[in-house]
């Protein structure tokens, strides 16, 4: 299993069509975690300022049907990640059917990402 970070409001947009963030077409690929806690990393690196409720999507490998490839961070990976982290990227869309999981990033009272739980 892999996450994907995104926004209640991306994610919700079409759901009848498989999910295609803007990094798709700016950087060629989705951008993926390998676990929770380098998802939570990423998300105080990147996203403390994004819209909430902010998701991680958990992503079944063997469901996705774009090339899964996975590859050091350019030009380094967020605060509190080893160099020797490798991240998953998807050379295509999300397909929906491989959502094993929908989870909500939690804060804690400093504004930083803590932890995620399952979304109602």
């Amino acid at each position: 299993m892999i996450y994907h970070v995104v926004t209640l409001g991306d994610w919700s947009a079409r759901p009848e069509a498989p999910y295609a963030p803007p990094s798709l077409a700016k950087d060629g690929f989705v951008h993926c975690s390998p676990d929770e806690a380098t998802t939570l990393a990423v998300v105080n690196a990147f996203y403390r300022s994004a819209s909430r409720p902010l998701l991680a999507l958990l992503l079944d490998e063997a469901r996705l049907t774009a090339e899964l490839r996975l590859e050091a961070a350019d030009p380094a990976p967020p605060p509190g990640v080893g160099a020797d982290v490798l991240f998953p990227h998807l050379f295509g869309p999300v397909d929906r059917d491989a959502v094993e999981r929908v989870l909500e990033i939690q804060w804690d009272d400093d504004g930083r990402a803590a932890g995620l739980k399952p979304v109602s």
